[in-house]
């Protein structure tokens, strides 16, 4: 399936001001890009899958060792949670071009429906409204 997103004429890759205030439409529309130039082909969907899981178990550990009660090993390479996080969003968008979703229009409603279905929920969960410890 084709990229549902519309491209910024003008928008250019390499520069870093570029990458500042992309809207998610632009950001699927630069993933198509670079997937038909430098990646060749998306990888299918399944695979798509895969790399999703591999990287979301790359925010865990880092997660779990920052946040949690886990210790690192010697690693010689510092985590970066930031470029572990962007390669999951990279790998979404993926997912959604070679599926036909428009990113931005699923957020939308999915934050509708959030907002409808969570209207009071939260506030009326004693779990989350008690003193933290």
């Amino acid at each position: 399936m084709r990229c549902p997103a519309a491209r910024r004429p003008g928008l250019n890759l390499q520069r870093r001001e570029d990458m500042a205030d992309i809207s998610i439409r632009e950001y699927q529309a630069m993933i198509d890009k670079w997937v038909r130039t430098t990646g060749v082909r998306y990888f299918s969907e399944l695979t798509n899958l895969g790399i999703l899981m591999e990287e979301t178990g790359e925010v865990a550990r880092i997660m779990t060792r920052i946040f949690g009660e886990q210790s690192y090993k010697s690693e010689s390479r510092k985590p970066d949670l930031a470029d572990e996080l962007a390669d999951i969003l990279f790998v979404v968008g993926c997912i959604a071009n070679q599926t036909g979703i428009d990113l931005t229009a699923a957020i939308g409603r999915n934050f509708e429906k959030k907002s409808t279905r969570d209207q009071v929920r939260h506030r009326n969960n004693p779990k989350l409204t008690k003193a933290q410890d």
